[in-house]
């Protein structure tokens, strides 16, 4: 399969909002912790919270670094596939 200029604009819509997910769980992770913080009560409690909402943080966005890695090493085959089958629709609708 050639080379289509579709695929890198492709790659690049999902790797961006990919990122603004993940930009947006930080900020909404943040945003409940601080919020939660009148509420903790004992210092166990606030570092619970802080090392339990950390980790989620920590393995979401390695999750979506490789995710973004993986869509990037195999473009022609995730991509090339999706415009194949929207060529051919737009092919049957004509």
């Amino acid at each position: 399969m050639p080379d289509d200029p579709r695929i890198d604009g492709k790659l690049a819509g999902d790797r961006n909002w990919s990122l603004a997910a993940l930009l947006l769980l930080w900020l909404l992770y943040g945003f409940v912790f601080f919020e939660m913080l009148p509420y903790a009560g004992s210092g166990a409690i606030f570092w619970s919270l802080a090392i339990g909402g950390g980790l989620v943080l920590l393995f979401n966005t390695a999750a979506v670094i490789a995710m973004i890695a993986h869509l990037g090493e195999d473009r022609k085959d995730i991509y090339g596939l999706d415009l194949y089958y929207l060529d051919a629709a737009r092919n049957q609708k004509n």
